[in-house]
């Protein structure tokens, strides 16, 4: 990234899984970083993370960390964001938090890039991340949105067990090894709840992320219900989700239904696709062509495909979207954000 300018830079859960993917992108994007400053629990202080070339060592996050940081990107859960994000704007930096901490305040901007950077440019000193399923789902539906504008969505998520941290990820490699070996396989992790109960994830689907509300969805369903309408300042536009944690390890896929305002033509929702930033189209299913979680791991865009005329309603189109829940559906589009303000300072 060209830019004379240089940036002091705080990863806040720098030892986490999305902090390291922020640290690799950081470095893969030659973000203009002047000084990277690493900043986790007292319990990973002390360690080093190699960024440049260099060893750099991880300090405990406190109120007083962020002295002198431009950009404080924020990945350590909720808590932690509300208890130091004020801090770090205190000292001066913009911070992008990947939380769930900011995201339904209305003094601070839900962003998505590709959808609505001009919310970001009115920051009040915190920007919000949307949630991995969101990001996705609304970076796919924009130029739809634009074109023919939207009235309703239905989205089935079959998401990654990445999503819940790495204690998820070791319980289905260790399951799955279980089940092959005919042995019992312990459930101590997912879903995630409020309650002991655990289930197999191995060879399974668990049709919940989060813990439930008193309307019988989850906060996940609910975070991709609230937030859509936010991203697109639209609350007239009609959402319900069905979250699924199914045995993949990287990448959540979707199934999406959307209702158009207008008739449209499936060729020029097609083209529109096509030349929607951050948006690759896999279309092709005389040859087995679409979007496949193994093949967007590691990826940035997001990945659409299976496109189809509703057999019932005259506006209805079906969809399947793909992509990295860590990368764009989390680290990326963190850093993205950061990018986009260089840019529009520049």
């Amino acid at each position: 990234m060209a830019n004379q300018l240089t940036y002091n830079v705080a990863v806040v859960g720098a030892t986490g899984a999305v902090g390291q993917q922020m640290i690799r992108i950081l470095e893969e994007r030659n973000f203009p970083v002047k000084q990277l400053k690493l900043l986790a629990s007292s319990r990973s202080a002390g360690k080093t993370v190699k960024f440049q070339g260099q060893e750099v060592v991880v300090e405990e996050a406190t109120p007083d960390s962020f002295a002198g940081v431009d950009y404080a990107l924020f990945s350590a859960g909720g808590a932690i964001s509300k208890e130091l994000a004020h801090h770090a704007v205190r000292h001066g930096a913009v911070v992008i938090d990947n939380t769930s901490a900011f995201r339904m305040d209305p003094e601070v901007p839900l962003v998505v890039p590709e959808v609505n950077m001009d919310a970001a440019l009115a920051h009040k000193g915190i920007i919000a991340n949307p949630n991995c399923s969101t990001i996705q789902m609304v970076a796919a539906l924009k130029p739809l949105y634009d074109r023919y504008g939207i009235d309703r969505i239905i989205v089935s998520t079959y998401q990654a067990v990445s999503g819940a941290g790495a204690s998820a990820i070791e319980e289905l490699l260790t399951q799955s090894r279980d089940v092959l070996d005919g042995k019992e396989p312990e459930c101590k992790v997912l879903p995630v709840g409020k309650l002991p109960v655990h289930h197999q994830i191995a060879f399974n689907a668990i049709p919940q992320i989060d813990v439930f509300t008193e309307n019988g969805f989850t906060f996940e369903e609910m975070k991709m219900t609230n937030e859509t309408k936010k991203i697109f300042g639209d609350e007239s536009v009609a959402v319900s989700a069905t979250c699924v944690r199914i045995p993949v390890v990287y990448g959540h896929s979707e199934s999406v239904y959307v209702e158009l305002k207008q008739d449209y033509d499936l060729e020029e929702v097609k083209a529109l696709l096509e030349k929607a930033p951050g948006i690759v189209l896999v279309d092709d299913p005389e040859n087995q062509r679409y979007p496949l979680a193994t093949e967007a791991t590691g990826k940035l865009d997001v990945f659409v495909g299976r496109l189809r005329r509703d057999l019932t309603h005259q506006r209805g189109l079906h969809m399947w979207i793909v992509s990295d829940n860590l990368l764009k559906g989390a680290a990326w589009n963190t850093v993205q954000i950061a990018e986009e303000l260089i840019k529009a300072r520049a």
